[in-house]
């Protein structure tokens, strides 16, 4: 058996737009739901959702089937539990809060076998397809897919030395958390906040890896997507099933009254 490409890694090296989508609602069915509605990524998150390896590996098997990446944010760049998660078959990983070059390769660290890393080995695992894929050891590396998060001022000037990490095959913005470090916590439309994070993308750019991440209207991840970035989250399970809601409740009862 073959080793299974990983689509978006090999998507965004190419330079090739991605969008896609949040999971936070840590559900199987809200998985396999998404899985048909045609994203080019998911983000299972670990560090901002109840999500455990449980509900992860339910959701990873939900988009197996489908054409969406299935990435996923572990709680921390923590190699015992990305040891876990690989050992699932998660092949893409977001990597919380990497500050420097150290931490970015820290988090490379944790998915590379010995002597390059240090990934535990197991025989048998789904992510080698319960043995089945013979030269998973020496060949899982090339589909494994290393995205670091900038999240402070101090992350977004060490940018050209946090790219420059090999096996980094991406970074990401992380606009809360960066508007929280700049003293204007909540104001995700500040021009300020967005001038920043487009300077953080041109150094990214410059240093030859690509640019994501994660907003809340279809509108501003075009304006994103145009401004260099390459993968784009544009919204969140979450926040599309309770927008739905509040706005179909509404049109009712206004209606009505």
């Amino acid at each position: 058996m073959e080793l299974k490409t990983n689509t978006f890694k090999k998507a965004i090296s190419a330079g090739h737009k991605q969008v896609g989508v949040w999971n936070s609602l840590c559900s199987n069915i809200a998985s396999d739901a998404l899985a048909s509605s045609g994203y080019d990524w998911a983000l299972l998150d670990m560090e901002h959702s109840p999500n455990d390896f449980r509900t992860v590996l339910s959701q990873l098997q939900a988009y197996e089937n489908g054409s969406t990446s299935a990435i996923v944010r572990p709680v921390w760049n923590d190699p015992v539990i990305v040891k876990s998660l690989l050992d699932m078959g998660a092949q893409s990983l977001l990597f919380p809060m990497v500050q420097n070059a150290d931490e970015a390769r820290k988090a490379v660290a944790a998915t590379r076998y010995p002597p390059d890393g240090m990934r535990g080995v197991s025989a048998s695992q789904r992510g080698n397809r319960y043995g089945r894929v013979k030269d998973y050891l020496r060949k899982a590396h090339e589909e494994i897919c290393v995205l670091v998060q900038i999240e402070t001022l101090e992350a977004v000037g060490n940018i050209p030395e946090i790219a420059a990490v090999d096996g980094v095959d991406g970074i990401f913005f992380g606009p809360a958390d960066l508007a929280a470090d700049m003293g204007i916590m909540g104001q995700l439309a500040s021009e300020e906040l967005w001038a920043t994070i487009a300077k953080g993308v041109e150094a990214g750019t410059a240093a030859g890896v690509p640019a994501g991440t994660l907003v809340g209207t279809s509108q501003k991840a075009l304006e994103v997507l145009g401004g260099g970035m390459t993968y784009v989250a544009c919204s969140s399970d979450l926040n599309l099933m309770v927008g739905a809601a509040d706005a179909q409740l509404a049109a009712i009862r206004s209606e009505l009254s």
